[in-house]
């Protein structure tokens, strides 16, 4: 197969998405790809600053993504549109909001490094979404490449699939490291293919134990129809900084992966999986279709909304470049301008369409100064749009106070930020040291009551049952009264003011493992009005969850870490003295592997102690493990903002506007 030219109707669209752990040549890949397919004439360079994929100025300078790009190629009969991943976990976020909009993964590692902790954890994302995927074992040229060692790793550590390799390699670990052609054309390896799919599909055990020998087409749709079903992964090698093995990879992806559209002419449904700012243009849209088309002038509807506005210009963006194309439809991807209140993760249409997946947590918070007291407002309204880019930021603006606070993944990420903000919007900040964000919980179950009936005209009776739940329950809302107690449309606004209140708990921090339950209460057909619910809610809530008492939890790491053999005994210490567990080392070589699990308020810093500690030599990986309960002495409360409802006088005259909180 060669790249072609695109053409106005192609056969299909795949949109895959190239995941990895940080460095393991993403970009660099996608570089290769691009200019295997003929979409660009020179492969551009991460180092140098000219990759496709990485325009930002902060990316450039530092080397590395910080934001999912997408780029396209025509190759074959499909239009393939590559989203170009983060691979340092400060940047999960971008990847979480990605994998939504996928077909198949291209998972990359690094044939010298292997399975990582981000691979893992990518891995788990890619199995409970349900997509095919292809792995690429990148970096063969590199002495300490170890092609077979990796194969076994996969099959030990990525679990739900047979991982079946599809090529042989030569020359590992050199610059003149080549692959064999595929495994269904290479007679040399056709008999392992052949085996491998025996054990996954019944019609090739058949032919096996018949002893037929099943022609490479036959073998190849055998692979194909394993892949789309998630049984095997195909496994290819390659050096994408040497090129090779790129366009094996590009022509496997064409091969071996199905799309997941629908129909053209069908029902709208759609994800927005990016929102972007453009200078000149605003808010741009990234959309994935699944069905149905989308048109200049187009009203977009949103679930749980009427309406994101009307469609003024649709794009095609490669990289930093961009085209109009006024429309485009099921399993392509288009940037939509004019949607003034579109945000990232929002649900185009009326079908169904559940693709998330959580893989990014937040766990530390920073307050946000201005250098300027007067460049205040600009720097709200910049972190605005940078929460709109990146709900999880989850930007909180306390105008009383005037305090801006953000939610962060990592240090790293501040930096970035800091970056983004003086050359975006020309604005110099600091922010406070990061802190942890705590969860609190239920003690115990407990009823909360509210009524509201004075002063007139209102009327809104609320009665809640409050009970914990098991950790990473979330939270669970249930109604156990019917529409003649309380109207349906005014049980709703009790469901939203809960979840909307449930930020603040007893101790100040958002409250999680809970099931609540509307038990009890009424409305008044005359005196009732709407907006009434809205202050008898958080009354009974937070009356609820004192009655019950809380339990402060505290976010928790899981952590992987690599070294010499000499600061064992050292690294232990530490761990314990942060009130860690681990597991028993593996020492091999000379260097030894630790798991594991930590505070996360304990060993915020921890990274930059190793790093002094092993003289830069040591690996060192975490991720979020989950909440576990904390002493309250060990942990930290958080001051209430804004009005207390259980100061009620004054909750409710700043509920009707008559004060200012």
């Amino acid at each position: 197969m060669d790249g072609q030219t695109e053409g106005k109707n192609p056969k299909r669209y795949l949109c895959m998405g190239l995941l990895a752990h940080v460095d393991a040549g993403k970009t660099t890949l996608t570089e290769q790809l691009l200019f295997q397919g003929g979409a660009i004439r020179k492969a551009g360079s991460v180092d140098d600053g000219t990759a496709q994929t990485d325009w930002l100025e902060v990316e450039r300078r530092r080397g590395i993504s910080v934001r999912a790009a997408s780029s396209r190629i025509a190759y074959g009969d499909a239009v393939l549109n590559l989203i170009d991943t983060p691979g340092h976990a400060d940047f999960a976020g971008e990847v979480e909001r990605s994998l939504g909009a996928l077909d198949a993964a291209v998972l990359l590692l690094s044939a010298v490094d292997g399975v990582q902790a981000q691979t893992r954890l990518i891995w788990q994302a890619v199995r409970k979404l349900r997509l095919p995927a292809v792995i690429f074992l990148n970096k063969i040229d590199r002495a300490g490449s170890r092609c077979a060692g990796v194969l076994a790793q996969l099959e030990r550590e990525l679990p739900g699939s047979r991982f079946i390799p599809l090529q042989s390699v030569s020359g590992e670990g050199t610059g003149q490291a080549a692959v064999s052609s595929f495994a269904w054309e290479e007679e040399t390896l056709r008999e392992d293919l052949f085996l491998s799919l025996s054990d996954c599909d019944p019609k090739m055990e058949e032919a096996f134990l018949k002893e037929e020998q099943p022609s490479p087409a036959r073998l190849l749709e055998s692979l194909r129809r394993l892949t789309a079903g998630r049984q095997v992964t195909p496994v290819l090698f390659g050096s994408a900084k040497l090129g090779v093995g790129c366009r094996e990879l590009l022509e496997a992806l064409v091969r071996l992966i199905p799309s997941a559209a629908g129909d053209p002419n069908g029902p709208l449904s759609g994800l927005v999986y990016k929102v972007e700012h453009d200078p000149v243009m605003g808010k741009a849209a990234h959309i994935r279709l699944f069905s149905g088309r989308l048109k200049n002038r187009d009203e977009v509807p949103v679930q749980g909304r009427e309406t994101a506005g009307k469609i003024t210009q649709i794009r095609r963006r490669m990289g930093e470049k961009a085209m109009d194309t006024g429309e485009f439809s099921a399993g392509d991807i288009g940037v939509a301008y004019g949607l003034s209140s579109i945000r990232t993760g929002d649900v185009i249409g009326e079908l169904p369409l559940d693709r998330r997946c959580s893989i990014a947590v937040p766990l530390l918070q920073v307050q946000v100064y201005p250098e300027k007291e007067e460049e205040l407002p600009a720097l709200v309204s910049a972190l605005g749009e940078l929460s709109d880019e990146d709900p999880l930021l989850d930007l909180l603006w306390l105008p009383e106070e005037r305090e801006l606070h953000l939610k962060i993944t990592g240090v790293i990420q501040l930096e970035v930020l800091e970056e983004m903000i003086r050359q975006r919007f020309g604005l110099s900040v600091t922010f406070s040291r990061p802190t942890v964000i705590y969860k609190e919980t239920p003690a115990a179950r407990g009823v909360g009551y509210e009524s509201y009936t004075w002063p007139k005209p209102c009327w809104a009776q609320v009665e809640l049952t409050i009970e914990p739940l098991p950790r990473g329950s979330g939270v669970v809302f249930e109604s156990a009264i019917k529409e003649k107690q309380i109207f349906y449309r005014y049980q709703n606004h009790i469901r939203t003011s809960v979840f909307q209140n449930l930020k603040q708990g007893v101790y100040g921090w958002e409250v999680t493992d809970a099931k609540i339950t509307l038990t009890g209460g009424s409305h008044h057909t005359i005196h009732t009005h709407p907006l009434d619910f809205f202050v008898a809610t958080p009354v009974a809530l937070l009356d609820g969850l004192t009655k019950c008492g809380s339990i402060l939890l505290e976010p928790m790491l899981s952590v992987e870490m690599t070294a010499p053999e000499e600061v064992l005994g050292r690294v232990l210490g530490d761990i314990l003295a942060m009130r860690g567990e681990f597991e028993t080392p593996v020492i091999a070589e000379g260097r030894f592997t630790l798991k594991a699990r930590l505070p996360a308020a304990e060993s915020i810093d921890y990274p930059i102690t190793f790093r002094s500690l092993t003289s830069g030599k040591g690996l060192y990986y975490s991720s979020f493990d989950g909440y576990q309960e904390c002493p309250l002495e060990l942990g930290k409360t958080c001051p209430r903002r804004g009005v207390d409802p259980l100061d009620r006088p004054k909750w409710i005259l700043w509920a009707r506007h008559a004060i200012q909180g």
